[in-house]
């Protein structure tokens, strides 16, 4: 059971929740509610095609059948394993940033529990595919990110936050994010696995480079 109940609405309740979302997430991008609710008001179709492809692939199968969840009481663990590892990476990138995995908003806008799981799941591993692509939390390594869930997902929310969050950028922001990370991220988000695909946590232990070579993953590039 996806926490935080689900909640039914019909195409026009759906629509204006959608409109509202944009809005408010144009408005203040810091509200992560907002963005929640617009991905999954206007995700549904592109969730069902995510949720068809894992179900066509051994490991999207296994992440379908167990539901791992990304939260504190199960991936605690990668705050012990060694330095190399893809799983203390992903602890250095939480920790250094007083984050925390239980942040994420519940899924309350999808028809089937499957559904709800699917939404939650690209939810939760959004910090592992920050840590595999070596992107930044700040508005251009944000922004990049949202190309490559596009390219991986299409969903309607990343086009609309690529577009937000280029509109807020600086002149010399808009010309290093055309330069260099517009065009790594469309070739980054082609290139690489299916990531909705991939059962993460069973790979914690592994090397981080072994597992972005397993991926077919090129990290951002060097930007000085």
């Amino acid at each position: 059971m996806i926490e935080g109940g689900r909640i039914g609405l019909n195409t026009w309740q759906q629509a204006a929740v959608a409109v509202g979302s944009a809005v408010g997430a144009l408005l203040d991008p810091r509200r992560a509610d907002l963005i929640a609710a617009l991905g999954e008001t206007t995700g549904k179709p592109a969730f069902q095609r995510v949720l068809q492809r894992m179900n066509n692939c051994a490991e999207g199968r296994a992440v379908l059948l167990e539901r791992p969840r990304v939260i504190s009481a199960k991936v605690g663990h990668a705050w012990d394993l060694p330095a190399n590892t893809f799983g203390a990476a992903y602890a250095r990138f939480m920790g250094s940033r007083n984050f925390s995995p239980d942040d994420r908003p519940p899924v309350r806008f999808m028809d089937t529990e499957e559904l709800a799981y699917v939404a939650m799941r690209a939810r939760e591993v959004h910090d592992f595919w920050h840590t595999l692509f070596d992107l930044p939390t700040n508005l251009i390594g944000e922004t990049a990110l949202k190309v490559i869930e596009l390219e991986q997902m299409h969903l309607p929310m990343c086009l609309l936050s690529v577009i937000g969050g280029t509109a807020r950028f600086s002149e010399k922001q808009r010309k290093l994010f055309y330069q260099h990370y517009f065009p790594w991220a469309v070739r980054a988000g082609m290139q690489c696995n299916d990531l909705m695909c991939v059962y993460y946590e069973r790979h914690f232990h592994e090397d981080l480079e072994d597992v972005r070579r397993k991926l077919r993953i090129d990290p951002a590039p060097s930007v000085s």
